[in-house]
């Protein structure tokens, strides 16, 4: 069985190598935050267009975490976690969670 540590580092590689390309054409970055052993859940940060984003889930499970699970065994599912601080450099979800969407923003 691998160290927690080895499994980190490659988790870090493979979002470094084959994910951060594809998100950073759309201003989004996928972060590493935790990795628990004894679930195999990787928990990932969303940040910059990723946080909020509407097609984050799809995103998350039919690529990010289909990457992982191919390149590191150990890692069973993943979660995603919102960048907390996106909103204060100007990423915002495309229709907040918690109140109206600002329809003004939408009519041309």
């Amino acid at each position: 069985m691998r160290e927690h540590d080895e499994i980190v580092k490659d988790i870090k590689s493979i979002l470094e190598e084959k994910v951060a390309p594809s998100v950073a054409a759309h201003n989004g970055i996928i972060g590493f935050i935790d990795f628990a052993m004894d679930t195999g859940v990787a928990t990932l940060k969303l940040s910059g267009s990723c946080s909020g984003c509407a097609m984050s889930k799809i995103t998350l499970q039919r690529g990010v975490e289909q990457t992982l699970k191919h390149y590191i065994p150990e890692v069973k599912s993943i979660v995603g976690r919102d960048d907390e601080e996106a909103a204060g450099q100007g990423y915002e979800p495309y229709i907040p969670k918690d109140k109206e969407p600002d329809w003004k923003k939408f009519v041309r």
